[in-house]
């Protein structure tokens, strides 16, 4: 697929986090300006801060805004505790609808690539780009490498098992299990990046909402594989209409880049990135190739629109 060759900003090895304050149900973190209105959408478990890096790069072409979905990061729980994939699209759309900054061009990760392609298929006039980094599509196949606790959480009689031993372990120790999983070569996390990540887990182990917005996170994902028919994901992801973008890591051990193929093949209008050595968050892995890919299906767009 192309990529782009223009210069990207100047950035330090680490970027500070985004400010971020409320709106409406949502915390968000607003990123540089830049000639069009970007939304980023993290993965389960993740924040607002897992496109720090992607966002300060794309500044100039993106006006960023990355949300902490209902019950993750600073954003509170949703009324009703329904963390669905729906519930958790519907609260993106109703953003997108109370800011009024759409057609965006949206990114999602993992979860968020979930969200963000019903978001896609239900709302099309809300999304300009689909930017999806290892989205997770139906696959009940378990990936080799990824996490066994993960299924536990999926049984309620030992998803209680599974929180505590959790809670268990320092804040240092799950932060680095959790990236290392992520990452597919762990010798690359940023120091600063690990700090921050074990900060937040302990902030995140005082919120009483915090393992449950996980565990039912994680089984309204699961729950949406069981869909067929015209309102099951893969059905959603044929019916996008915005020129899309897929990256996925070959070393990703949360989804299997063995499901690429198929996405590339249902998305309608979709340029594939699998890069070699990475895991499942390219966009904090490999932020640099993640935005020229963004901005060569940008400057592709531009040469095909008419009077170009």
């Amino acid at each position: 697929m192309r990529s782009s060759e223009r210069p990207l900003p100047d950035t330090p090895d680490v970027r500070p986090m985004w400010p971020g304050r409320q709106v409406g149900a949502l915390h968000v973190r607003r990123g540089p300006d830049g000639r069009e209105p970007g939304l980023f959408v993290h993965g389960l478990g993740g924040s607002a801060t897992n496109w720090t890096d992607l966002m300060g790069l794309l500044e100039g072409a993106v006006s960023s805004e990355a949300v902490d979905l209902p019950g993750f990061g600073f954003s509170a729980p949703p009324p009703g505790g329904r963390y669905t994939v729906g519930a958790h699209a519907r609260a993106v759309i109703a953003h997108l609808e109370g800011s009024g900054r759409g057609p965006v061009h949206l990114f999602g990760n993992s979860l968020g690539g979930a969200v963000s392609t019903r978001v896609a298929a239900d709302r099309p006039d809300l999304v300009r780009t689909l930017t999806l980094v290892s989205p997770a599509l139906p696959n009940l196949r378990r990936t080799e490498g990824s996490d066994p606790r993960l299924p536990l959480l999926l049984l309620p009689g030992l998803a209680a098992l599974a929180t505590r031993r959790l809670a268990a372990q320092s804040p240092e120790r799950r932060a680095r299990a959790v990236l290392e999983l992520c990452y597919g070569d762990p010798s690359t996390i940023p120091p600063v990046r690990l700090a921050e990540a074990a900060e937040e887990v302990r902030r995140r182990n005082g919120l009483t909402h915090s393992q449950d917005a996980f565990t039912a996170s994680l089984r309204g994902l699961v729950g949406s594989y069981l869909v067929r028919g015209p309102r099951s994901p893969w059905a959603r992801a044929a019916a996008v209409q915005a020129p899309t973008l897929l990256v996925w890591g070959d070393r990703d051990r949360l989804v299997d880049v063995g499901i690429a193929p198929r996405a590339a093949r249902t998305f309608p209008d979709v340029r594939l990135l699998v890069l070699p050595g990475v895991g499942h968050v390219a966009q904090m892995e490999r932020p640099e190739t993640v935005a020229r890919a963004f901005l060569g299906m940008l400057e592709e767009l531009g040469a095909r629109a008419p009077g170009a």
